[in-house]
């Protein structure tokens, strides 16, 4: 998108549709229909050995919800930018947002090209809301880029979304850098919103990781010890990092859209697995003295 906000093409060569994208299947468990049947294979080959996946992903999205309405509604935020933010569904964070705080502003930055041209169409009239195409991993080229400098105001509070991405920062990436170079640089007040896959057993968690990445799709999964490390130096706030269904549940907070048939018989296999589960919270800078 221009910094006029008008949509340009996207380049339908630069779509993968070979090997399966974390956007296009993460969407599919929400519900979605933007996904190739790469995408549906490999997550159907994924859930025989890790049924969790369709209750983890549904999970991270009602916490999304959770998070954007506290930070808008609680911690006065105005201000967002959702890193990896996947295929545009219901209740988006701009839409949340808004429905909150009539004035937030949002940048989304997503690596896949398909999400930067549903993106694209779905904020075309939408000034106070744009979609960058980018590498969550290159933290200075996200802040360089212009549509972030057009929306962002780095004097004023902001809050740094990386939900249900942290476990495609894996530790070559650098991930505490990457977590930590907006928040870091960002006005006093602001918070980072965080959720990964974890594993209580590391072994389990090992064989996720080998499952997803030899797929290739970039992934690790971590024990939430591992997590806590990656994250140490920022305040959790309550009630700190847990599972997130344990984030500050609401039982009245809008429903998604139902799954695909495929996916039907792995809803609720959390309730019997609780091993794999998705963990985060909200965190800010510890108050700077002086």
């Amino acid at each position: 998108m221009d910094s006029d906000n008008r949509p340009r093409t996207v380049d339908p060569s630069s779509i993968p549709y070979d090997i399966p994208t974390s956007a296009r299947a993460y969407g599919w468990m929400l519900g979605g229909k933007d996904n190739y049947e790469v995408d549906r294979d490999f997550l159907l080959s994924t859930l025989p050995s890790f049924p969790e996946c369709v209750d983890i992903a549904r999970q991270n999205r009602e916490f999304l919800f959770r998070v954007v309405r506290y930070l808008t509604r609680e911690a006065g935020i105005r201000q967002f930018i959702d890193m990896g933010c996947g295929l545009p569904t219901d209740d988006n964070v701009h839409q949340v947002a808004q429905r909150f705080a009539p004035d937030a502003r949002v940048v989304y930055v997503d690596i896949d090209p398909i999400v930067l041209a549903h993106g694209r169409a779905l904020l075309a009239d939408d000034a106070s809301t744009t979609v960058i195409q980018g590498d969550m991993r290159d933290q200075e080229a996200v802040l360089g880029h212009p549509d972030a400098a057009r929306l962002i105001d780095f004097d004023e509070p902001v809050a740094v979304l990386f939900l249900s991405v942290g476990h495609h920062l894996v530790d070559a990436d650098g991930p505490r850098r990457v977590l930590r170079t907006v928040i870091d640089r960002a006005a006093p007040g602001s918070l980072l919103g965080f959720s990964q896959v974890v594993a209580d057993d590391p072994a389990r968690g090992a064989a996720m990781t080998k499952h997803i990445s030899g797929g290739g799709v970039p992934w690790q999964t971590r024990t939430p010890a591992e997590v806590d490390a990656l994250l140490t130096g920022l305040d959790p706030v309550d009630p700190g990092l847990v599972n997130l269904v344990d984030w500050r549940p609401d039982a009245a907070q809008p429903r998604l859209a139902p799954v695909d048939p495929d996916l039907v018989p792995y809803l609720g296999a959390t309730e019997a697995n609780k091993g794999i589960y998705e963990y985060g919270g909200v965190l800010r800078l510890p108050r700077r003295d002086g």
